[in-house]
């Protein structure tokens, strides 16, 4: 092989093996401005195409160790390569060749596995790398989060309960401090002095009452 082609494998050799895809699409029957259609569409997406020759694409996949595809390799090829998500680029792909009828995909290569066309359709179907791991996220949480809410609520609801009673209750009147009562000074049996009793003394000065004597009755002289 002459160095200009050997040149020209390596550096699509080395392309391939940074790509994270190739797709091979069907150049035949595409003009320039379609050519330069295709590629505005493709750039916002994060790829490019390029028009390769047969021989030096087979060539380029057997040194960057791809799967070999040499047997679809027919006509008119292009290749589509890009470091980003393959769908998005998939998308592009199918909605230009419904639009001009040309670019029919013929295979693809994503992460070291071959993809038949409508294995690549499907994808370009899907949603972007970043909505599916959102939503593959999204259902690993879900049942964590159901898991935390059903720990959770029983102390909420104790809380809650809690909050309702302390609610309903009289506030609570401030402890009152109680002053012991003075101890009884006990008084000796001497010096105790004994009590008079006045009524009892009157009561026994009192003279008792003479009796009342009988008048005698009266004479029948005097009658």
């Amino acid at each position: 092989m002459r160095p200009e082609k050997a040149n020209i494998v390596s550096d699509l050799s080395a392309k391939l093996k940074d790509s994270l895809f190739v797709l091979v699409t069907d150049y035949q029957r595409m003009k320039v401005d379609q050519f330069s259609e295709l590629r505005n569409r493709l750039a916002p997406a994060g790829a490019e195409v390029h028009v390769i020759k047969n021989s030096f694409l087979k060539r380029a996949i057997a040194d960057s160790g791809l799967p070999d595809v040499g047997n679809t390799l027919t006509g008119q090829t292009a290749i589509v390569t890009g470091k980003k998500d393959v769908a998005p680029v998939a998308k592009v792909l199918k909605a230009f060749a419904a639009e001009f009828k040309i670019a029919t995909l013929k295979i693809g290569i994503v992460d070291r596995e071959i993809l038949l066309s409508k294995d690549v359709e499907t994808m370009a179907d899907l949603p972007s790398r970043e909505v599916l791991q959102a939503q593959l996220l999204g259902l690993l949480l879900t049942p964590m989060t159901r898991l935390v809410r059903v720990l959770n609520e029983p102390g909420s609801a104790f809380a809650r309960l809690l909050n309702a009673r302390a609610s309903k209750m009289p506030a609570a009147e401030p402890a009152k401090l109680e002053t012991p009562a003075p101890e009884a000074k006990e008084v000796p049996v001497e010096a105790a002095a004994p009590q008079e009793h006045p009524v009892a003394e009157a009561k026994a000065e009192t003279p008792a009452a003479e009796p009342k004597k009988e008048e005698p009755p009266a004479s029948e002289e005097s009658a």
